[in-house]
């Protein structure tokens, strides 16, 4: 199919593009990959009355660090996140997710602002975004606002921009040098949109002990979620086997899964493994990181 007829627009600057919102009547649209929207288009299933195309503004393409943070901006691509030496160093989960995404040519193309403005459930940066506490820079003619990630998801590929927002850039504080983490999947084939993913960050005492233990789940609702209640019972120990099983078994059992086409009860026991190995490598890493 194609889709159905619009005006296309193709701003210089922010301050264009936010002078779009103002200015243009009916259902305006941004685009920078596409990866999401164009099909959709195809489809659609979206019918935008205007079409703002983002790829010009070269001031949003940008990978810095800022006051112990990581400062990303929106048109920053997938493969950049995958492989930038910076964003590997300072937050490596976030690099190994974004590696994950699609296939390489999705990777080119889509873009970290298009991922959390589109808030699919499964997909790996929002899921990210909230496991990391990262801010959300969300701007429009009347200012700017950080919105942290856990209040940005709302509901099913809803989130808590304006209509006259956009995302700007997106701010994550960097990760302690000895942090473990660790990154897990499914989807039916390889580059397929995930079923379930989690992720994982421990940090340890010197006497072994769990010092933080964060785990995130997308997949198994609206929005991505933390599992802090679930976890927090589990730190100040020693981590062996029988600790491992009992926070798996307490993370199935504690999330509330929705029915989707997907059983319940199959995401239930991926959530279950996946979990698992999230926290086994987050371990692993944390280990490897306190050796002299």
């Amino acid at each position: 199919m194609k889709p159905a007829s619009f005006e296309y627009h193709r701003p210089q600057s922010v301050s264009e593009t936010l002078d779009c919102f103002a200015r243009l009547e009916g259902d305006v649209r941004l685009i920078a990959g596409g990866q999401s929207l164009v099909p959709m288009l195809n489809l659609r299933l979206a019918r935008p009355d205007h079409l703002v195309d983002l790829n010009d503004l070269s001031e949003l393409d940008y990978v810095r660090e800022e006051d112990g943070h990581i400062v990303v901006g929106a048109l920053v691509r997938h493969h950049r996140l995958a492989t930038d030496a910076l964003v590997r160093a300072a937050v490596p989960v976030l690099s190994a997710g974004a590696a994950s995404i699609g296939h390489y040519a999705i990777r080119q193309r889509g873009t970290l602002g298009g991922s959390l403005a589109h808030a699919d459930p499964a997909a790996q940066l929002p899921l990210l975004a909230v496991l990391l506490d990262a801010e959300i820079d969300c701007v429009s003619q009347s200012g700017r606002r950080l919105v942290p990630a856990a209040e940005f998801f709302e509901s099913l590929m809803t989130t808590a921009l304006a209509p006259d927002e956009m995302i700007a850039g997106v701010r994550i504080r960097k990760s302690r040098p000895d942090t473990g983490w660790g990154f897990e999947l499914f989807s039916q084939r390889q580059g397929d949109f995930a079923v379930v993913a989690t992720g994982a960050l421990v940090d340890r005492a010197e006497d072994g002990t769990v010092r933080r233990l964060r785990l995130a789940i997308a997949g198994i609702g609206a929005t991505p979620v933390t599992l802090d209640p679930i976890t927090e019972p589990f730190v100040g120990r020693v981590p062996d086997d029988t600790w491992l099983r009992r926070l798996a078994d307490a993370v199935s059992d504690g999330c509330e899964i929705e029915e989707t086409r997907i059983p319940a009860i199959f995401r239930k026991e991926l959530t279950h493994e996946l979990s698992r190995r999230a926290v086994v490598a987050a371990l692993a890493r944390a280990r490897d990181a306190g050796k002299p």
